[in-house]
């Protein structure tokens, strides 16, 4: 027996309708689970592209105490020139750095502050974020060298706090995108029950296993697709609220590092519609398989 589209049209409405608080259940569980995990996709490539940024931002100062001589400043320089692990740097004369330490410190010690007193410094890119650390090990502690700075532990920690909140959104959204699998399941199977005597009756007319099955796995596609759909909007929503936090004006704050752009966000949407999909045929697919004799 073939079959035919308005059939499976006709019986997945029928379906749909007669289950109908446990269909918007089900989507709504679908929804919620698949925009918690839209947003942590967002957020692990939001903060990716953080990430790249303060890398890239990486500087290590290399501080000479006031009174290097001129030697130890040249052997510091020829030092870092030739270091395979150093992209780049520039030095900075004492003059420089009192002008800076204006707007560092508070007047009162300012005032109490001279250009003598104020070491120069060799400000310096690594050739790789993680090879700040080889400077500091290298440069500390040299002729001529007060200490040597690197910001490894803000970027270390902003990393760790962003880790896990990316996990935590990631487990969340797990235990809801089983919780939604579960409820679509039990809501295909209400489905058989009350139509089992109907589902017998069309058996012993010579009705084929995929002429029954199809209308369920049609069930359970549609409340997927609804609830991606929904979770989709909502992951749309939420970039253009953090875009419009995020001020171009400002290039170092965190949540204009974090922009996507709108092909990225459609990816994940992309994703999102995918993961709903296959969750409720698949889901529907088990219910059927195990609460279906056919």
């Amino acid at each position: 027996m073939p079959v035919s589209t308005d059939y499976v049209v006709r019986e997945t409405g029928a379906n749909l309708w007669r289950n109908r608080l446990m269909t918007i259940a089900a989507v709504l569980t679908v929804a919620v689970s698949l925009a918690l995990v839209g947003s942590a996709l967002l957020l692990k490539q939001g903060a990716s592209k953080a990430e790249v940024l303060w890398q890239q931002g990486t500087e290590v100062r290399v501080w000479m105490q006031p009174g290097a001589s001129t030697a130890e400043l040249a052997a510091i320089h020829s030092q870092l020139n030739q270091a395979s692990y150093v992209h780049g740097c520039v030095y900075r004369d004492q003059l420089y750095d009192y002008h800076e330490a204006k707007t560092l410190l508070t007047p009162d010690e300012f005032d109490s502050l001279t250009v003598g007193e104020v070491p120069s410094s060799f400000r310096c890119t690594p050739t790789q974020p993680q090879d700040a650390q080889l400077v500091m090990n290298k440069f500390t502690g040299q002729p001529g060298v007060r200490n040597v700075t690197a910001p490894i532990q803000t970027i270390h920690s902003m990393e760790k706090v962003i880790t896990i909140i990316q996990w935590t959104f990631i487990v969340v959204a797990l235990v809801l995108l089983i919780s939604a699998a579960v409820l679509i399941l039990n809501t295909i199977r209400m489905a058989i029950f009350a139509r089992r005597r109907e589902v017998s009756v069309m058996k012993l007319v010579g009705a084929t296993n995929w002429f029954i099955r199809v209308p369920f796995i049609s069930e359970g596609f549609i409340q997927g697709l609804l609830g991606s759909l929904v979770a989709a909007l909502v992951v749309l929503a939420l970039h253009a609220v953090l875009n419009a936090f995020g001020n171009t004006n400002h290039p170092d704050a965190v949540l204009t590092q974090m922009r996507l752009t709108g092909w990225e966000v459609f990816g994940t949407d992309a994703v999102i519609v995918i993961m709903g999909i296959l969750i409720g045929s698949l889901a529907s697919a088990l219910a059927i398989r195990r609460f279906l004799d056919v």
